[in-house]
């Protein structure tokens, strides 16, 4: 099968796209996945080792919160002697004890205590202490026993449904949340003499607020894990105080100690694996951070499906023209080999009369001349005169563009001058710094200097309309000018003053501008003395620029702050305030808080 010069053009412009465009996507996708992974796990890695530190130090001060028992003196004698050696008053010490406690902390749920002198036991369940109560068999609960065989201070009960301890406390079924449980023995110290236990359920809120900083909830995984691989706090509410049999968690333990990362794919969970041991007292616990594939490379794939969707756009539009370029190309050629194919018949005539300007037109024309020659030799007596009119008609179109308003500005400028018409001139140059300022598109952050040349432009313009009715002042700080801002947040807000702030009633227009910077934010304030605004249309226009509502809704003065103000948001996100105020006198007040340094990575958002 022979290949035409059309369809070896198609294949050919088709690879040419498709190969490069391949390879790139493949590349930046494993790039970009490989960074992203980077980033994610070095990024988490520091953010779990933060969180396991302030876990470690909270569940240290609430194991230690019972060893302020051995420097009160008077409870320390109770439990040597035991309550019935003075009811009234060493009952009285426990009480006093259990409540500053138990008030010491906001998580505290219920205490127990147990005096070994007399086998006396109490309970303060939510500031409600019980009465005396024997507990014979003390033993019997697995972590006092478990205490009492080793040389642990204290020993942490897994989470789990609050109990009453000897059942003396009374908690309804409504209130039997899952608790954190500290064990604690009471020594009679330097002696190792029992003398009592101290338990604390603390509920599992302080741990939630810690954990709820360390992962997104809805998209990421956490699990925080004791030495005996028990659940203690999960983002999976059903998985707290059950021991983690998963594979995954099987596999971290194996891994070297220096590792910190883990790639896992199973049926229920595909993706990456941040995890962090605890050293210190709770060695051995385990916190884990999981992301899914899906989530974690989102954004890669994003950028790999518009890249195809742009590959595809990019191959129609390359079939289409090389379809278009492939019949403009070898249509001449056919009619050319048509014509030839007369000649070898003795056909002496072309019936076409130009065949393009390019090397194929060019060739066209030499096979016209060659056959007028053939017929100029058969037929002397007939001289025929060949005729190629073509004419092409180009018609220049000129644009007028910024360079050309700029030449006209400088040239009607220096007409001025020659004039003698100085505030012409003058007005000249600001409505052409205006228009330089506003058509320039190449920088979106400028510097505050010249965001303020911008206005003062503005405002002698306005100067001229006004005249002596419009006064503005500008109270700059020393240290503003070279602060980096998104371009055209001030002139907009000036712009309001005159489009809402102003009427013919006013006879004195007045528009302050100030800048100060303090605590390294820049705090900027547009000041009018105009018509002002109500209250209640003051708390809408709040509302409406605090909130992601319809912009239709929005008055006209309102929408050109909104667009301000969702510009900051995008440059600063939560760091940059506006805020509007009427004026003390009437008026109205824009305000700016936006910090001093822009990071590098918004500067093109």
């Amino acid at each position: 099968m022979q290949w035409g010069i059309r369809k070896k053009l198609i294949v050919t412009l088709m690879a040419v796209i498709i190969l490069p465009f391949g390879i790139a996507i493949t590349i930046t996708y494993y790039q970009t996945t490989k960074s992203i992974n980077d980033r994610f796990v070095s990024t988490n890695h520091d953010l779990i080792v933060k969180g396991e530190q302030e876990l470690s130090t909270y569940l240290e001060d609430v194991a230690q919160m019972s060893t302020v028992l051995y420097r009160y003196t008077p409870f320390m004698s109770v439990m040597r002697v035991g309550i019935s050696d003075d009811l009234s008053s060493n009952q009285e010490e426990v009480r006093r004890m259990l409540a500053y406690t138990f008030n010491s902390r906001p998580e505290v749920e219920q205490m127990h205590l147990y005096i070994d002198r007399g086998k006396d036991s109490y309970t303060n369940y939510h500031s409600r202490i019980s009465g005396r109560g024997k507990y014979e068999s003390i033993l019997s609960n697995p972590f006092y026993a478990r205490l009492s065989r080793s040389h642990d201070f204290s020993v942490i009960e897994p989470p789990h449904e609050i109990y009453s301890y000897n059942n003396l406390s009374v908690i309804p079924k409504s209130e039997k949340n899952q608790v954190l449980s500290f064990h604690t023995i009471i020594r009679d110290v330097p002696l190792e003499k029992i003398l009592g236990f101290v338990s604390i359920d603390i509920n599992l809120s302080k741990i939630r607020d810690i954990a709820g900083r360390l992962y997104t909830d809805g998209v990421e995984d956490l699990y925080i894990m004791n030495d005996e691989g028990v659940v203690v706090y999960s983002s999976k509410k059903d998985v707290i105080g059950k021991e983690n049999k998963e594979a995954w968690y099987k596999q971290i333990k194996k891994e070297p100690k220096d590792q910190k990362s883990l790639e896992w794919k199973d049926e229920k969970f595909s993706g990456v694996i941040v995890y962090q041991k605890f050293s210190d007292s709770f060695k051995n616990w385990y916190i884990v951070k999981r992301i899914p594939y899906d989530v974690l490379y989102q954004g890669a794939r994003q950028t790999v499906f518009t890249n195809i969707i742009i590959v595809i756009i990019t191959l129609i539009i390359v079939l289409i023209a090389t379809m278009f370029i492939s019949f403009r190309l070898t249509a001449p050629i056919k009619v050319l080999i048509a014509n030839m194919k007369k000649v070898e018949k003795g056909v002496f005539e072309a019936d076409f009369e130009s065949l393009g300007k390019d090397e194929i037109g060019m060739l066209g024309r030499h096979f016209k001349l060659m056959i007028a020659k053939i017929n100029e030799l058969f037929e002397r007596e007939y001289k025929l005169e060949i005729e190629n009119k073509s004419s092409q008609l180009r018609v220049l179109q000129s644009q007028i563009n910024p360079h050309f308003l700029y030449n006209a500005f400088q040239s009607i400028g220096t007409l001025a001058l020659q004039l003698k018409a100085v505030p012409v001139y003058s007005l000249l140059t600001s409505l052409s710094n205006i228009m330089r300022y506003s058509m320039n598109m190449k920088d979106d952050i400028v510097p505050f200097s010249a965001e303020i040349n911008h206005v003062k432009a503005y405002l002698k313009l306005q100067k001229q309309r006004f005249e002596e009715q419009l006064e503005f002042e500008f109270d700059l700080g020393e240290d503003v000018d070279e602060v980096l801002v998104p371009k055209m947040i001030l002139q907009p807000i000036v712009e309001n003053c005159f489009k809402h702030g102003f009427d013919q009633q006013i006879e004195k227009t007045a528009v302050t501008v100030q800048a100060r910077i303090f605590n390294d934010y820049l705090y900027i304030s547009v000041k009018d003395n105009g018509i002002g605004i109500s209250e209640e249309n003051l708390e809408k226009l709040r509302r409406e620029l605090s909130h992601n509502g319809n912009r239709e809704n929005l008055r006209s003065s309102g929408i050109g702050l909104k667009n301000i103000y969702d510009r900051l948001k995008i440059y600063y996100s939560k760091q940059a305030d506006m805020d509007v105020f009427s004026g003390v006198e009437g008026g109205f007040v824009v305000t700016l808080a936006i910090p001093r340094v822009i990071h590098k990575e918004v500067v093109h958002p």
